[in-house]
């Protein structure tokens, strides 16, 4: 009984030796990463931080606990996290602020591309490393404003818009911006209004106000052009080409001048093998969702194509006349000459026998 007695203390005291030894493999703390938010969303082209705070046993097997190294990383990476301080995609883009037990990754400028869920590792001096799962996902969106419905009052437009994004729904609040001014109390995705040529809207996530979606708009004046350029004659080809800035973009429609009906619904308008009745003016229509807009006309002359021929026939015809009426003359001058010139240097007998010499020398040349 005493040596049974004698071995309880004995039992007792291993007891309390394992539960010590227990005790000091981890002590005050556990490992563990608990990040600030889950999902984020951030617009393309701004910048976000994703937090963090880790905890681990301030000793493990009597040996009080250093943290080593800390780092971000992204999923789909095979085998060891990768830092993304040494990723080629994110050089120049990241920055870990970190303190004691709490680490925030930044990343700037961000594109559609880092979309992707994120997590945090860090290694202690007892070899290993702990990663916290299943990370923070992260959506980066191109905001674009949609035209949802549009019909057409007296005086203006009325259109549903719809700021529509990658992130999911229920998870962001929007703001509306018409002409560069907030539109207050409009926090939700949509939005009904009533648009004017000279209107545009666009959105934005609630915190990222600098960086709003493109603006939409009616389209505005369209221009013109024509090519060739220069003059236009009857059997050639000619491209008449309209153009507009909007947002949506336009769709375009053709008109000639006393016309109602379009002649073509394209931005281009060729006149192939043109002909003079195709002369006269033409403009173009363009048109989006909120409104359409017609601004100029386009005069197109076309030149027949022998138009000049007669007047180069009559041309020559006259200059034939001209010279015809004058070698008689020239002949006639050139013997009254010198009928004067031989009356002068002989007498009239002379004279006479003379023209009537130079008369049979000039039967004589005709004969031969």
């Amino acid at each position: 009984m005493r040596g049974a007695a004698m071995s309880l203390p004995a039992a007792l005291s291993g007891l309390v030796l394992v539960l010590l030894s227990v005790s000091g493999v981890q002590t005050q703390g556990y490992w563990g990463v608990i990040y600030t938010q889950t999902q984020i969303c951030a617009v393309k082209g701004s910048t976000v931080d994703i937090s963090c705070s880790y905890t681990y046993p301030t000793m493990t097997l009597f040996k009080k606990t250093e943290v080593l190294q800390t780092l971000w990383s992204s999923e789909g990476g095979v085998g060891s996290p990768v830092d993304l301080m040494s990723d080629p995609d994110y050089k120049g883009r990241v920055q870990y602020l970190c303190d004691p037990a709490v680490c925030t990754l930044r990343i700037t400028d961000l594109r559609e591309s880092d979309s992707t869920q994120y997590k945090f590792t860090f290694s202690t001096n007892h070899g290993g490393s702990h990663t916290g799962s299943p990370g923070v996902t992260l959506s980066v969106t191109a905001l674009q404003v949609q035209v949802i419905t549009s019909e057409y009052t007296d005086s203006y437009r009325r259109a549903e818009l719809r700021c529509e994004s990658s992130c999911q729904a229920g998870h962001q609040s929007y703001i509306w911006i018409k002409n560069g001014r907030e539109i207050l109390r409009e926090t939700s995705s949509s939005l009904s209004v009533s648009v004017l040529p000279a209107d545009r809207y666009s959105c934005a996530l609630k915190g990222y106000e600098e960086f709003p979606s493109p603006a939409v708009y009616a389209p505005q004046c369209p221009s013109v052009s024509v090519s060739p350029s220069g003059e236009i004659v009857e059997g050639s080809s000619v491209n008449l080409t309209c153009s507009s800035d909007a947002n949506p973009a336009a769709s375009y429609s053709w008109y000639k001048e006393d016309e109602e009906q379009t002649i073509s619904n394209e931005p281009q308008l060729t006149l192939s093998s043109i002909q003079a009745s195709d002369s006269g003016q033409y403009h173009c229509v363009a048109s989006n969702r909120l409104g359409r807009k017609m601004c100029q006309y386009k005069r197109i002359h076309v030149k027949p194509q022998f138009s000049d021929r007669p007047v180069k026939i009559m041309n020559i015809i006259r200059l034939t006349l001209v010279v015809l009426m004058l070698i008689p003359l020239v002949v006639f001058s050139r013997w009254t000459w010198k009928k004067k010139t031989l009356s002068s240097q002989t007498g009239p007998n002379e004279a006479a026998e003379v023209m009537q010499f130079d008369s049979e020398l000039v039967y004589q040349n005709i004969s031969a």
